[in-house]
């Protein structure tokens, strides 16, 4: 779906599977995406869709799932087994020439890839285990060293969907209790937003002055919830970045 705030008007297109995201090319008026198992170019007007690479041939049963760009327009994607059972998940980096290559393994539950403004940090979720981890990106743009930058207990939700704000603190949308959470570069929390639906799974900011948070939210697991399955717009009362576009 394409959504104008301003005045409300959008479109939608069916596509022929799931769809994990989308990035814009830096290139050409057009996108990268995650399908259920590829990476294609994909064009709305008129749909068209082109493969790219495959991350997992040898995994049938694992999906796409969420995915940024970084500084260098490379793609950052996770994956997660359809049946979310095992661990066999990873992160998987997508080149401009088409390359990928997987940076890291054993993940049941993969979710939302955010970079730091500078772009020294990459941090990634591992949603079924409540972690959030924090890679170092070196001088080549290599991940090492990951740590756990965030731990989520059975009563504080679900890290999911993550984008980072001008001031370098990270936000995550929480699946389960119904907010979003700001936590600073040093990995403390800052403050919540509480939201009228509780799986919410993931969010980005938007608007002209990038002043805006748009939040996605799941009917899954949240019977009798009006907003249920909604994109949610808040005031954030900070700016967010320019996401990076990608070269593929």
């Amino acid at each position: 779906m394409r959504l104008r705030p301003k005045d409300g008007s959008g479109a939608t297109w069916q596509m022929p599977e799931m769809i994990g995201w989308l990035i814009e090319r830096v290139y050409a008026d057009d996108f990268v995406a995650g399908m259920q198992r590829d990476f294609v170019c994909l064009s709305l007007e008129p749909l068209t869709i082109t493969p790219i690479a495959r991350p997992e041939p040898d995994l049938p049963s694992n999906r796409l799932n969420d995915a940024k760009a970084d500084a260098r327009r490379r793609v950052w994607a996770g994956t997660v087994p359809l049946s979310a059972d095992g661990y066999t998940g990873s992160l998987c980096r997508l080149d401009p020439d088409g390359r990928v290559t997987c940076h890291d393994r054993g993940y049941k539950l993969t979710n939302e890839p955010a970079l730091n403004p500078d772009g020294h940090y990459l941090y990634h979720n591992d949603s079924a285990r409540g972690l959030v981890y924090r890679f170092e990106l070196d001088g080549d743009r290599a991940l090492r060293n990951r740590r756990v930058f965030l731990r989520f207990g059975p009563g504080d939700g679900m890290p999911d969907g993550m984008t980072i704000d001008s001031g370098g603190a990270l936000w995550i949308a929480l699946w389960g209790p119904a907010r979003v959470s700001r936590c600073t570069a040093h990995g403390h929390h800052d403050r919540s937003v509480t939201l009228p639906t509780s799986q919410l799974s993931s969010c980005a900011f938007g608007g002209a002055a990038s002043d805006r948070m748009f939040l996605t939210s799941a009917a899954e697991g949240a019977d009798g919830e009006v907003m249920a399955g909604a994109l949610i717009e808040v005031d954030p009362q900070v700016t967010g970045v320019a996401p990076n576009l990608s070269a593929g």
